[in-house]
């Protein structure tokens, strides 16, 4: 039906003489069009208008407020706009108004709620205006609606407190003033829950996504026994779940996330008989899981990461026999993982039991999990063999097993994981040959198999065809695999064989030479150790370890001649070249020092110190060193380092600042890259600070110094400046030492001549992580009077960082279009930007030792990417 037709029909019911007969006009989902015509003003003997599911556009017609014996008006699901006619207040006798979810958000309707609707609408039940644009307060009259059992205000733009006398509405069952911008930043934003006490029919309280602050009270373990859904979500809550919470029996739901509640979670949580969801990630929950969660036989979902919960996983969760999903990652828990909770069978969403500190072999009892989507116990300390019974996880779409300690090989049964996604391996100590049946998994997109000790040949087909879907690197007896992974080629083990046969047979009659020759050899050598012992002991222990086996010559033709081609780079103390070395063909990066440069060879001997014992995935690798003399007799000096093909963070960040045939200005750095990277570089950091023996300060960390290889991972590089933290405590040049860094990255107490320290990598990498996230550099001409990056970012913290970051994570006019899972994962995303940005206010306050620890960070960077996993972002 159309418009005219519609109209049509609205006058020919308005001219009749039909009154009572006809009391009710339905004409829902019907797929009406056109706008609500205002002869509906002359149907005074309506009783119900249910318009709802169709096409309506257009403002709702003032007339209507002339029907007073209306009592339920319906229009949901429409694409109605405007404001509520204010004259509709006078339809004293509505019990329902249903205004809810117009279907385009460009049409919602608009406005300020009627403040006195509470006083004029006295019978109304059912107030539903969710879903649209209304801002302003709650109106504190809605308190006087005492026949209100359905009040949802949801999905708007509401702000201000909340009336805190809503227990005079004693027969309300469900409340939603989720999604809009309730809160007064006082601190006093709850107290309004005290009185719904007195609700003694409630049975739903939505209150997620707002910007409600304080303490959660006590009073909520008084609430209704009707209770079943309690969602809290998203707001700055602090304090902790009240013990008396196991009296609301009835209840099903708690979802209390991403906010600030601490303490334990109560015993008497277990004591919920129908709870089927707990949901309380993103907290800063401690304590123990209580056992007693045993007793929740309904459970379906439990949900704690992200929080600082400690102890042994209960076994007892073995019990809970509905159990779906089970994510615990990103805690403190310890110890074996209890067969009991590793076999529940009903899990089928995920298992997550990543970033934690679990130890001994996963049970063979994993087995159990034939529908499972999602199995992570990544980053944690597991060892032994990967039990042969996972082969059964048929349903498997995503395992990471990553950062652990197993070992042995890749058991061949798991070729009948024909659903994998994703599949991570890395860092581990797997060995044995390639797994080739990984070539036939057809939907797989992504795999990670490095750093571990496998070896032979790397397939050609599926996911193998796709250098940039997998890594294989650190697995040092690879070969084969696509040009791109650039591996040595695969010799036959026929041809291996026989070669070593004859080799055999022509060894044996040299033999008895073969001895004598070492012996002579040997004298040779020792006689030469002892001449080279007269070598200043700096530079001969600096060298030590290191590989000089390559000349001038060799660097000059591997570089062309060192030519304006193969520039890299320039810094301080030398030039950074891209070469290819002979024989086997290996693309190197070689660093030349710049000797005439004062500090230049003391940045070679610093770099050759700290490179070349330490070894971490994400520092550049130095792969030899050397120290001759050029065709001239002039002294020369250099490092080889392994190629980053991706280049600098720096010129990821500002293309416009750099001209090279990587045309980097059509590459952008997506919100998931910039997130690795920062991760990266923080993994570094905290390594080089806790696990070096003697912490190292890097003194130099900017985006020109962070590299990226082929799978843009990080590596830090440049460590030219780095001290030794004894050695900076002993040094009594503080204010030499002081000066070192770059300006805008160098800390404040660098230039006071304060000492280098652990703080002030910290304060660098705050910049830094704060550069790559607003795509501003700290020197940037819009810094002046005062203002520097730091407080730029902190000013704008929480609710304007879409003034301050990069373009290309401001949704902008688009924001809030689709639908409430696309919503759901825009406010995440925007909530993870902020904690990011907070990080990186936290890590660059001008007190070092109020700067946050290393750990800390790479710990909540980790959590922050768990979270936009789980949103889908990849």
């Amino acid at each position: 039906m159309i418009l005219s037709t519609f109209a049509s029909g609205l006058e020919l019911l308005a001219a009749s003489n039909i009154k009572e007969s006809y009391i009710s006009l339905n004409l829902s989902g019907q797929n009406l069009t056109g706008t609500v015509s205002p002869y509906i003003g002359n149907l005074t003997f309506l009783m119900l208008i249910n318009l709802q599911q169709n096409n309506f556009s257009g403002n709702i017609p003032h007339e209507i407020g002339r029907l007073f014996r209306l009592r339920y008006i319906i229009f949901n699901s429409n694409t109605l706009q405007g404001q509520i006619p204010v004259n509709l207040t006078h339809c004293s006798e509505l019990r329902t108004l249903d205004l809810v979810l117009n279907k385009l958000e460009e049409n919602q309707l608009v406005g300020e709620l009627p403040p006195y609707i509470g006083f004029t609408l006295p019978n109304i039940r059912i107030l539903l205006l969710a879903g649209n644009q209304f801002f302003g307060n709650i109106p504190h009259s809605i308190s006087n609606a005492s026949k209100l059992e359905w009040l949802d205000f949801a999905n708007n733009s509401l702000t201000g407190s909340i009336p805190e006398d809503l227990g005079r509405l004693r027969n309300l069952t469900r409340l939603n003033f989720a999604r809009n911008n309730l809160g007064t930043r006082k601190g006093n934003d709850l107290r309004f829950l005290d009185s719904l006490v007195n609700c003694t029919y409630l049975e739903v309280v939505s209150l997620s996504k707002n910007n409600l602050r304080g303490i959660l009270p006590n009073s909520i373990a008084n609430f209704s026994s009707h209770l079943s859904y309690l969602y809290m979500s998203a707001n700055p809550i602090s304090g902790s779940i009240p013990t008396g919470i196991g009296n609301l029996k009835n209840l099903i739901l708690i979802a209390i996330e991403v906010g600030l509640l601490a303490g334990s979670i109560p015993i008497s949580v277990g004591s919920l008989p129908k709870l089927q969801l707990l949901s309380l990630f993103g907290n800063n929950i401690s304590g123990e899981i209580p056992s007693s969660f045993g007793n929740l036989t309904f459970l379906t979902e439990l949900d704690l990461h992200r929080n600082s919960i400690r102890g042994s996983l209960p076994s007892a969760l073995g019990t809970c026999h509905q159990l779906q999903k089970l994510d615990l990652s990103d805690n403190n828990l310890s110890g074996a993982i209890p067969s009991e909770v590793i076999g529940v069978s009903s899990l089928s969403g995920w298992l997550d039991l990543s970033h934690n500190h679990f130890t001994g072999r996963i049970p063979s009892e994993v087995g159990n999990l034939k529908n499972v989507r999602q199995l992570d116990l990544s980053e944690n300390k597991l060892s032994g063999e990967i039990p042969s019974s996972l082969a059964s996880c048929v349903g498997l779409e995503y395992l990471n097993l990553s950062d652990n300690f197993f070992r042995g090989p890749i058991h061949p049964g798991f070729s009948s994981l024909k659903g994998l996604e994703e599949l991570d391996l890395s860092q581990n100590n797997f060995s044995g040959k390639m797994p080739k049946f990984l070539d036939t998994f057809p939907f797989l997109r992504r795999l990670n198999l490095s750093f571990n000790n496998l070896e032979g040949e790397v397939p050609h087909k599926g996911i193998f065809k796709n250098s940039s879907a997998i890594s294989v690197a650190g697995n040092g007896k690879l070969c084969g695999g696509i040009s791109e992974l650039k591996l040595p080629p695969c010799t036959s083990s026929e041809s291996k064989k026989s070669e070593k046969s004859k080799g055999l047979k022509f060894m044996i009659p040299l033999l008895p030479g073969l001895v004598g020759l070492v012996l002579v050899m040997s004298l040779l050598i020792i006689n030469r150790l002892r001449k080279k012992r007269t070598v200043t002991g700096s530079e001969s222990s600096s060298r030590k370890d290191l590989l000089l086996n390559v000349s001038y010559e060799s660097l000059l033709k591997a570089t062309g001649g060192f030519s304006s081609a193969n520039l890299v780079g320039a810094g301080s103390f030398g030039s950074v070249y891209k070469g290819i070395l002979d024989p086997d063909q290996t693309v190197v990066a070689v660093k030349v020092l710049f000797l005439h440069q004062r500090g230049a060879l003391k940045s070679f001997m610093a770099e050759c110190e700290v490179l070349r014992n330490i070894r971490h995935r994400n520092l550049v690798k130095i792969l030899t060193a050397c120290s001759s003399s050029d065709f001239e007799g002039n002294d020369f000096k250099a490092l080889v380092y392994e190629f980053m093909h991706n280049g600098s963070l720096e010129i990821w960040l500002h293309p416009e600042s750099t001209s090279d045939d990587l045309n980097y200005s059509s590459r952008i750095l997506s919100l998931l890259q910039r997130l690795n990277i920062a991760i990266d570089v923080a993994s570094a950091l905290e390594y080089l600070h806790r696990h070096c023996g003697k912490p190292i300060v890097h003194c130099d960390l900017k985006p020109s110094n962070i590299l990226l290889d082929n799978d843009m991972t990080a590596h830090v590089g440049d460590f030219g400046l780095t001290r030794f933290i004894p050695e900076a405590i002993r040094s009594n040049q503080s204010s030499s030492i002081g000066l070192k860094g770059t300006v805008g990255y160098a800390p404040p107490e660098y230039g006071m001549g304060s000492r280098v320290s652990t703080y002030g990598d910290v304060y660098s990498y705050g910049i830094l992580l704060l550069e790559t996230f607003t795509g501003k550099r700290p020197t940037s001409d819009i810094f002046a009077e005062g203002l520097d990056l730091h407080n730029f970012v902190k000013n704008a913290l929480p609710e304007q960082i879409s003034e301050v970051l990069d373009p290309l994570f401001v949704t902008g006019g688009e924001e809030g279009e689709g639908t409430a899972e696309e919503k759901l994962k825009q406010d995440q995303v925007q909530e993870s930007l902020a904690t990011i940005l907070k990080i990186g206010v936290a890590c660059s306050v001008e007190s070092p030792r109020e700067r946050m620890d290393i750990s800390d960070v790479v710990n909540n960077l980790q959590k922050v990417k768990s979270t936009l996993r789980r949103c889908g972002i990849n």
